[in-house]
């Protein structure tokens, strides 16, 4: 029971935070977590470091910072910041993972699935969210009146920007709206008219990877936002418009979306001319030199 009220408390003060309901309910999650493990134990900043090496053997870095972020909020919450713990250090990724890495080819295999299997909602979904780029949570913001505006106004945790539709996405949204009789409001909802949610969109998209023969791992509505970023910056080469485009406060976040695959890196390192000729008087070879 005194473990609820303590949640409750932090719900609360998230809240007044004004955290999304997505990390509301991630940061509850870790905290209960945490709070499980701290058992009848003080809460200290030595059980908190012991906290940490038990995360770090269970879990990748990232997910430790994750779950250490809630836990460190909750202290704050709590009055106890003294007892704050440091993140774990991580190296910065500069190259992305192909595997995981969503490909225009894909994206044209699941459009072109959505609309073969009449998924005519995650079809033009999915259009928005490579043609805008916005955040999933963003979604609300779509609405007829944005479309025929030519602009959503989105105001967030008190940020504000403004997403462009392409003209050609404007004409196809406009007829879907009058299509499937939407005249005002959020564009993609539920049948109850509730606007789709993280889950509801993963699930529809998960659905139609098999037959549109694209691995699973790739398909999640973050991906289609990375997808826009290469796309836009390899048109335009500037990082700092794509951030202000995207709503990143900093530039650096922005890097990771743009980031080469390792694939790429290799095709550079095959170009470069390690290999050349030496041609003196006692000898007739060719050196070669490898990049340190």
């Amino acid at each position: 029971m005194e473990m609820e009220m303590l949640l409750t408390k932090f719900e609360a003060y998230l809240r007044t935070e004004e955290k999304s309901e997505s990390t509301i309910n991630k940061y509850l999650h870790d905290v209960r977590e945490m709070l499980v493990f701290k058992g009848q134990s003080c809460l200290s900043k030595e059980m908190l470091m012991q906290y940490r090496g038990y995360l770090s053997r269970q879990c990748r870095a990232q997910t430790v910072n994750g779950k250490l972020s809630a836990v460190n909020a909750y202290l704050k919450c709590m009055g106890l910041e003294a007892h704050k713990v440091k993140f774990l250090k991580v190296q910065k990724r500069i190259y992305m993972d192909e595997k995981r890495e969503l490909t225009e080819q894909d994206y044209r295999r699941l459009l072109e699935t959505a609309s073969r299997t009449g998924k005519t909602r995650l079809y033009f979904l999915m259009l928005v969210l490579y043609g805008t780029g916005i955040r999933i949570s963003e979604l609300p913001y779509v609405t007829v009146e944005a479309v025929y505006q030519g602009n959503a106004e989105i105001s967030m945790k008190g940020k504000y920007r403004v997403i462009i539709f392409p003209r050609n996405l404007v004409k196809q949204l406009k007829e879907y709206t009058r299509d499937a009789d939407i005249k005002s409001g959020c564009i993609f909802r539920t049948k109850s008219g509730r606007c789709l949610d993280r889950s509801n969109i993963c699930h529809s998209m998960k659905k139609i990877c098999q037959e549109a023969r694209v691995d699973q791992s790739k398909v999640f509505p973050h991906n289609f936002r990375h997808l826009f970023a290469k796309s836009f910056y390899a048109i335009e080469k500037n990082l700092a418009h794509l951030a202000d485009i995207l709503g990143h406060t900093s530039i650096e976040t922005t890097r990771i979306y743009v980031a080469s695959s390792l694939k790429q890196y290799e095709k550079v390192m095959n170009r470069m001319k390690i290999a050349i000729d030496i041609k003196g008087p006692q000898n007739n070879h060719s050196v070669v030199f490898s990049p340190s």
